[in-house]
């Protein structure tokens, strides 16, 4: 399927404000919340749209420390790569987990309330992963830009 006009102009508005109505959401973009509902729900059945969620504020919920951790196995097989896949989804703090091409195999982003819980979490269940060599760990001083939104054009 192709993307008109009014379905990027839904797909822009939903990453701007997911808890918008369909009434609120048809009559900022001038169209009936009929067709507004049709256009979106088509949208949400095809997948353009994954999920709708909050983006919580981390600061409040006491987890102020982002680190990104570099990791590489000992061997580059699928069997490996999905070994450590499968283990690393189990990991609360780990909020992104991206395969690589290049010095790392991984690069994961995890978030933490302190140095400490960070020195437990990297001893007793980063160091554990399956296949793991070697694990390179960067503390974020200030998080300049942090956009989920996707050109929609």
């Amino acid at each position: 399927m192709t993307l008109d006009r009014m379905d990027k102009r839904i797909l822009k508005a939903l990453q701007k404000d997911g808890r918008i109505g369909n009434a609120e959401l048809a009559k900022k973009l001038g169209m009936s919340a009929t067709a507004c509902w049709n256009h979106t729900k088509r949208l949400m059945d095809e997948g353009y749209v994954k999920e709708v969620r909050a983006i919580l504020d981390p600061e409040k919920l006491g987890l102020p420390v982002l680190v990104t951790v570099g990791v590489v196995l000992d061997r580059s097989t699928p069997e490996s790569f999905a070994e450590f896949e499968k283990a690393v989804r189990d990991i609360a703090a780990v909020q992104e987990c991206l395969l690589l091409a290049g010095e790392f195999d991984y690069w994961i982003k995890l978030r933490v309330k302190d140095l400490q819980a960070f020195n437990r979490l990297h001893a007793n269940t980063l160091l554990r992963l399956p296949g793991v060599r070697q694990l390179r760990s960067f503390f974020v001083l200030n998080e300049v830009k942090n956009n989920p939104e996707l050109v929609v054009e």
